[in-house]
């Protein structure tokens, strides 16, 4: 049963709350700082406070202490992540080294292979992007062909990628790649590739919410080194299989939800009426309603993540989770816009406010979001068989 009180929790929330209040630069409170896709350069007071919580291993609460982690436990994070949300403070090396492939690795790697890559995670000194989707291996994702070969000493890779989010700025890749043609699930193996290097070339796709995110990414002769392959030869597509677990953990958690708060905007733009209330009932009604289901996602997750404390076997429940938390985070971004009537509209000028126009983009990069990570399709094709039960109708399974 999860922890959600107790004496020692207090202790620990006085403590982050002390510790927070001592360390967080004001100037930052509720602005990005964390190691997301844009590669922006980070103030003078970003790059303090990054190394505050580096220092401090908080950027990965939970990860041990002897990689640099913060070594908490799952309810001391959780109260750490909302002493962090009360001041507007936001986890600075958050990532994909952090929410994907360093719980990844932590279960699948060498010991090696930890200490040599764990460490730069936590302080925040690397990016990763992740090389799973081809152009022809998306939702069938095992019949990816980037090839990988022996070539004695290392590993030489060709093929291509595409999606790879923030590969323009990447400093290594974790990647699935076929080692072995005469099979499809059982010839995938799991390499990490430096992007500093010849063989590697990026190019960025314009979306239409006017930003870059994703990148087609080229390997040609691209070298990976021998210990550089995390778990065995052709045994890639169970590793590759949990990383995906985390990445639809975190799809289906807050980050997916962010942004300002809906009760808080219609209290701004639409008003009260004479009791207090938000002034549009079925508005209203229907905030309302968003709130319940954000909240009861909120606390499946907690439950789900207890649930699956000590198990690194891939589950089927991270599918509904995906699924739910885009649905409500699309939601909050349409809510949004009519909150904001024609100033949800803005795309420049003056006459919208820097907080207006980032809606109409979120809103916009929103819709992606039932579509990458595993499209809600295919959420929907592994809950039905691997959860309820129900036959596969499909002729590609």
């Amino acid at each position: 049963m999860a922890d959600f009180g107790g004496s020692d929790l207090d202790a620990f929330r006085a403590e982050a709350r002390e510790w927070l209040e001592a360390n967080f630069p004001r100037s930052l409170a509720n602005q990005p700082t964390a190691m997301l896709p844009g590669g922006e350069a980070l103030t003078e007071d970003g790059k303090l406070w990054k190394q505050r919580v580096a220092d401090k291993g908080w950027g990965a609460a939970t990860w041990p202490t002897e990689y640099g982690g913060g070594g908490l436990s799952g309810a001391q994070a959780r109260v750490l992540q909302q002493e962090m949300a009360r001041i507007g403070a936001e986890n600075p090396v958050a990532g994909m080294g952090t929410s994907m492939f360093g719980p990844t690795l932590l279960e699948y790697g060498t010991e090696e292979q930890k200490r040599r890559h764990i460490p730069p995670i936590v302080r925040g000194e690397l990016r990763w992007c992740q090389g799973y989707s081809e152009p022809g291996a998306g939702s069938d994702l095992a019949s990816l062909q980037t090839k990988c070969e022996d070539a004695g000493d290392h590993w030489k890779i060709n093929g291509q990628k595409i999606w790879t989010s923030g590969a323009q700025y990447a400093d290594w890749c974790f990647c699935l790649v076929r080692t072995d043609t005469s099979k499809k699930h059982e010839g995938i193996s799991f390499v990490l590739i430096d992007m500093h290097q010849p063989g590697v070339e990026t190019r960025p796709i314009k979306l239409i919410a006017g930003n870059s995110p994703f990148c087609e990414t080229f390997f040609t002769d691209a070298r990976a080194e021998k210990n550089d392959m995390v778990g065995p030869l052709n045994g890639g597509w169970t590793v590759g299989k949990r990383l995906l677990q985390h990445e639809r953990s975190g799809q289906g958690g807050g980050r997916m939800m962010a942004g300002a708060d809906v009760v808080s905007l219609a209290k701004q733009y639409v008003g009260l009426d004479d009791k207090g209330r938000i002034a549009d009932a079925d508005l209203r009604t229907r905030i309302a309603r968003h709130q319940i289901d954000a909240r009861a996602h909120s606390l499946t997750m907690q439950r789900a993540a207890e649930e699956a404390k000590g198990n690194i076997n891939p589950s089927a429940t991270t599918s509904v989770m995906k699924n739910s938390g885009t649905w409500i985070g699309q939601e909050k971004a349409e809510l949004t816009l009519e909150i904001m009537g024609h100033q949800g509209l803005g795309w420049e000028g003056e006459a919208f406010s820097k907080d207006e126009r980032e809606a109409v983009r979120t809103w916009l990069s929103g819709k992606a979001t039932t579509i990458f990570g595993g499209s809600q399709e295919i959420q929907s094709n592994i809950v039905s068989k691997r959860i309820l039960g129900l036959p596969d109708t499909t002729q590609n399974g």
